[in-house]
């Protein structure tokens, strides 16, 4: 009979690959959806009705990966947290497919397009818009607002924008930002492969200890806070950009 009939409970991520990694597991709101064939790796949180798609990884290697409330991350997008650069999305954030961002930090309403790359150290002020394949450099501080045109790159701080066909200046531009030093940890001006392949196969050894998680058993995000005590005033106001791994908003069943 209807009345004897169990609504089961809601597995966020059922088909999802939730790995363990470095100790650590994803933390997703009970309110997110994590598509079939998507992959959360190690140190990743994502935040209340955030949607994570089909054949996204989303991946700690060494730094922890925070996902605000209300961000979607498209189809096969790559967001990945290293070693001294751990990756922040604030909240209303846009990702687009085939996006790769690292080590960055991404501060909120703001979109990066379809094939948009953003490096590490780098951070995109809010309300940015990062447009298709668009490139944002290593330790490039991009102002509030800014919008980086189709195919242009971005590099310095404060950001300056280059044509795609512009060489010797996206050259001069990159030269003090240390891009190798910033992503493979190599010095000098000319890092040699054998070296930069070795670094990174050393760190990638950790997830030969890696576990896949059983359906539904990722950690789910903390309980929010409590209820305000008699005199606490309530009129203070969260940063609405804030990403700490610690708070949950309630789920709304508006969007689930």
């Amino acid at each position: 009979m209807a009345e004897d009939y169990v609504t089961p409970p809601r597995w966020v991520g059922r088909d999802a690959v939730f790995v363990r990694h470095r100790m650590s597991s994803p933390k997703v709101a009970e309110s997110a959806y994590i598509a079939p064939t998507a992959v959360l790796c190690g140190d990743v949180t994502v935040g209340p009705h955030s949607r994570v798609l089909f054949g996204a990884v989303i991946t700690a290697e060494g730094g922890p990966v925070e996902i605000g409330s209300h961000c979607v991350i498209m189809e096969n997008a790559v967001i990945r947290g290293v070693p001294r650069h751990p990756t922040r999305l604030g909240d209303h954030v846009l990702v687009g497919p085939h996006a790769s961002l690292t080590g960055c930090v991404i501060e909120g309403d703001t979109r990066i397009a379809t094939g948009a790359v953003v490096f590490n150290g780098a951070r995109v002020g809010v309300g940015a818009d990062v447009e298709f394949h668009a490139v944002v450099h290593v330790n490039t501080v991009l102002a509030a607002g800014t919008v980086v045109p189709m195919g242009w790159f971005a590099g310095g701080d404060p950001a300056q924008l280059v044509a795609p066909g512009d060489w010797e200046r996206i050259r001069d531009l990159m030269a003090p930002l240390d891009y190798a030093g910033t992503v493979f940890g190599v010095g000098g001006t000319d890092p040699v492969m054998p070296d930069i392949a070795r670094r990174y196969s050393r760190s990638l050894a950790l997830h030969n200890r890696d576990r896949v998680l059983p359906p539904g058993q990722h950690d789910p995000l903390p309980t929010g806070p409590a209820e305000p005590q008699a005199g606490e005033d309530t009129n203070v106001r969260p940063d609405r950009h804030a990403t700490t791994r610690s708070t949950k908003i309630a789920a709304d069943d508006r969007f689930l």
